[in-house]
């Protein structure tokens, strides 16, 4: 399936392993991954420039990113930061920083960015997501200006909730690229 798009995954906290949606779709149709050096114990400040320097490299306005988790936060701060014109994000399963259930080892990813973002965008959420609630994940979309797509009892959206390769998730990908869908 070819995406006139440069596609680019970037996973959240921990990476994401073998079975994740994530990595299945890079294997599958060649989406780069943007590598961190850090995915244990991040700094936001050092995911952001990371972010930045794959996305320039690609040249911007043809990148699409998808991130998952962590990396939905990082995204959000980078467009704050940097404005660049990409394509668009598909943003799943955004977690909050600000929660109580957000796990310790991470820092500067708190407040939550709360910013438009300056590119088309799709936030999908979960309705019973430990690292967020449903009121924050509508907070967050609507903040970013995204469109929000609900998964029900999708919990984290990732292989522990049964997540592997994920062929809803390509079509709203196909959606937020412009493909026409089947």
């Amino acid at each position: 399936m070819p995406f006139q798009s440069k596609v680019m995954i970037l996973p959240g906290l921990g990476n994401s392993g073998e079975g994740h949606w994530q990595t299945l779709w890079q294997k599958q149709y060649g989406f780069r991954r943007i590598e961190q050096e850090n995915w244990d114990t991040p700094e936001r400040t050092d995911w952001v420039e990371v972010l930045d320097e794959m996305v320039f490299k690609a040249g911007s306005s043809e990148v699409l990113l998808v991130g998952h988790s962590l990396a939905c936060v990082t995204i959000a701060y980078w467009a704050e930061k940097y404005k660049r014109p990409i394509k668009g994000a598909l943003l799943v399963a955004p977690s909050d920083t600000e929660a109580a259930t957000y796990p310790e080892g991470t820092t500067g990813f708190a407040p939550m960015p709360l910013s438009a973002l300056p590119f088309p965008s799709l936030v999908v959420a979960s309705t019973n997501d430990y690292y967020v609630t449903p009121k924050r994940a509508q907070l967050f979309a609507d903040s970013w200006g995204s469109e929000l797509v609900w998964l029900p009892d999708a919990e984290h959206i990732n292989v522990a909730s049964g997540y592997g390769p994920w062929p809803d998730g390509i079509e709203l990908l196909k959606k937020l690229s412009g493909l026409s869908m089947k």
